[in-house]
């Protein structure tokens, strides 16, 4: 259930921007899989953002995730697809040391098949975009 390839760790202790690649379907539809990520290791966390964790029993995973609501203890986090599963309905309050950091950017790379014009200019405007928060996300969980 990997939900990222890659993380540039080194990046966390001196600079504050890193990037990772997601890697399966349960971000769906705000991420998929092959989008890389521009991601911000510093900053306040809120209800809504995007934020890259460490799997809380398996620590050397990383995972992509929305913050949906702060609890006692850390942040219940909640995957956008919510068939895909793998989020705080299986493995509780993810402790705020477990947070690395929270998603600015998505760039989906383009597609090998995308060769017409249409399609090209289509990506092009398409292929850099913003992570913003959704604050529903607390409405989700209240809905579970």
């Amino acid at each position: 259930m990997p939900e990222l390839s890659q993380e540039t760790e080194h990046g966390r202790a001196g600079r504050p921007f890193g990037w990772a690649e997601v890697t399966g379907p349960s971000m769906v539809p705000t991420l998929y899989h092959g989008d890389l990520l521009v991601v911000v290791h510093r900053g306040r966390i809120r209800v809504g953002d995007v934020v890259i964790l460490r799997h809380p029993f398996q620590q050397d995973l990383l995972v992509v995730k929305r913050a949906a609501e702060r609890r006692e203890g850390g942040w219940w986090v909640l995957g956008d697809n919510v068939y895909a599963g793998g989020d705080s309905t299986d493995y509780g309050v993810v402790p705020d040391e477990l947070i690395l950091g929270k998603v600015r950017l998505r760039y989906r790379p383009r597609k090998p098949g995308q060769r017409s014009l249409f399609a090209l200019a289509r990506w092009a405007v398409s292929a850099v975009r913003p992570v913003f928060a959704d604050r529903s996300a607390s409405r989700r969980l209240r809905a579970r």
